[in-house]
């Protein structure tokens, strides 16, 4: 098993960092410097669960990814590659995940490369494993949802929770939790999501990859979800999210 890191977005809500950086290397340390980016978080979990090799997906300023490839691998002990998203000021992120589809065959533990969050939720998803799952969702069961979150509705029927849902556009109060932007992947789950996603950016180039996991359900296949209890963790969108990652990655 691998990582993987989408970070191929533009995260035009953070300029001016993001008029030179794509959004995973927004600096996040408290003084804003980049001695800490969202990506150097994620690699630190990654190296802490025993993952050395990491595949990032970048498109939007991907050659700051690659001036920093070296440094990164050196201070994280892990090998890093890169695989372009052609797309990706155009289309949205079903067709971002898909370009790493031969990546996926190895299994990976997936994360969106704007969520600062701390290495127990790799360990949750890690720990969940065994059960025969094939995609198992980090979901927030905790937090108080709102209309932008993207919000996940379980069935209460089944042990291990199995979706039945995965959307922005639903009522708050109808979600079970929140699905917090980290997916463990098997690899024999590879194939089925790569043509799920393809159907998903082939019906609206502008659908989330999320989408895809729904047309995957819609299948009759089964994505479970692994709750990650009370913490700490964000998704950075603007500036008011960014100030709440300086304050959470200083944790971490």
């Amino acid at each position: 098993m691998i990582g993987l890191v989408l970070a191929a977005g533009a995260g035009r809500r953070l300029r001016p960092y993001t008029d030179t950086l794509p959004k995973a290397l927004v600096p996040v340390d408290p003084a804003g410097e980049g001695t800490t980016t969202v990506l150097d978080l994620t690699l630190g979990n990654f190296a802490e669960v025993g993952l050395t090799d990491v595949a990032i997906v970048v498109g939007y300023r991907k050659e700051a990814v690659y001036e920093r490839q070296a440094a990164l691998e050196s201070k994280y002990g892990v090998k890093l590659h890169l695989v372009e998203n052609d797309k990706a000021e155009e289309w949205n992120n079903a067709y971002s995940l898909w370009t790493a589809r031969d990546v996926l065959k190895e299994g990976v533990i997936l994360a969106n490369g704007d969520t600062v969050h701390p290495v127990s939720v790799e360990k949750t998803l890690l720990g969940a494993r065994g059960q025969g799952q094939k995609i198992i969702l980090a979901l927030d069961t905790v937090k108080t949802l709102g209309d932008e979150e993207m919000k996940v509705v379980t069935d209460p029927s089944v042990p291990s929770r199995g979706v039945r849902r995965i959307t922005k556009l639903m009522e708050p109060a109808a979600a079970s939790g929140e699905y917090i932007g980290l997916t463990l992947i098997e690899a024999d789950a590879a194939a089925e999501l790569a043509d799920a996603l393809k159907t998903t950016f082939e019906r609206d180039p502008q659908l989330y990859y999320e989408d895809g996991y729904q047309e995957l359900v819609n299948r009759g296949f089964r994505i479970d979800t692994a709750p990650i209890g009370e913490l700490y963790w964000v998704e950075i969108d603007n500036h008011d999210d960014l100030n709440r990652a300086r304050e959470i990655a200083c944790q971490y």
